[in-house]
């Protein structure tokens, strides 16, 4: 069976009026991709870029409302000097050659994380290219980048301090929305489904108040090779999960 008929096929199992509002995806195994092809890392980086195109204008064709990139990670910073320099120069190459496609598929670009950290090029271009697509509205791409969870949730916490130091804020006052909206992910839904290609089985420090209940799916494919009936098979085995959020089949209706 060819590839466009399979996705055809699989794309038609999805139920459109059931679909997650926002997925999230760590976008694991590029080195090892490459290393098994006997290419230097930076390679399967580079290879990966197209299962972003592919992924993306998938995501969005279907009804998708948000989708999260797990890009680059604080903890990133510490891989060789030579493969976060390629790392960070192929991202300007991305963004720039990605722009027009973003804007022709009226896809929004916002990036989460400690956004000062990159370098300035990098940041310049990113803050340009989130400007030029403010306005467009069928889907919203974020790109998490020098993030991680744990740096996110500090921050919260340094700010509703400061808060309450000044007197703007009263302890009793906080709770979970109001943490929320001291997060980097502040006005955008919650992930319903978060995916982690490469075969690893962790989370790796990604939106961890986020994904307090969202559904988890695994697969070995590594991330150069992720496309788009990849994709298919991650939503259509979420639509038949069942969500109880605490309560019990009984009180809520199946998925299956």
């Amino acid at each position: 069976m060819e590839s466009k008929e399979r996705d055809e096929i699989l794309k038609a199992q999805i139920a459109l009026n059931r679909l997650p509002k926002h997925i999230a995806i760590i976008m694991d195994g590029n080195g090892r991709w490459a290393q098994l092809h006997g290419m230097a890392r930076v390679f399967g980086h580079q290879s990966g870029v197209e299962s972003v195109r592919e992924v993306t204008e998938a995501a969005a064709e279907i009804g998708i409302e948000y989708l999260t990139l797990y890009a680059f990670s604080t903890e990133n910073w510490n891989r060789p000097n030579d493969e976060v320099n390629a790392l960070m120069a192929l991202l300007v190459k991305t963004i720039q050659a990605e722009l027009p496609t973003l804007n022709k598929n009226n896809i929004r670009l916002q990036c989460i994380g400690d956004i000062e950290s990159l370098p300035e090029a990098t940041r310049l271009e990113l803050l340009d290219a989130m400007q030029q697509t403010a306005h467009n509205s069928r889907m919203t791409l974020i790109l998490a980048l020098s993030y991680s969870a744990k740096w996110e949730i500090v921050q919260a916490v340094k700010n509703i301090s400061e808060k309450v130091s000044k007197g703007i804020l009263q302890p009793d006052e906080i709770d979970e929305t109001l943490i929320a909206n001291e997060l980097a992910t502040k006005g955008i839904p919650d992930p319903e489904l978060m995916i982690r290609t490469g075969g690893e089985t962790r989370i790796s420090n990604f939106l961890l108040w986020q994904i307090a209940y969202a559904e988890l799916s695994f697969t070995k494919v590594f991330w150069p090779d992720f496309r788009k009936n990849d994709l298919y098979e991650a939503i259509i085995d979420f639509q038949q999960r069942q969500r109880r959020f605490g309560k019990t089949g009984e009180q809520i209706e199946t998925f299956l």
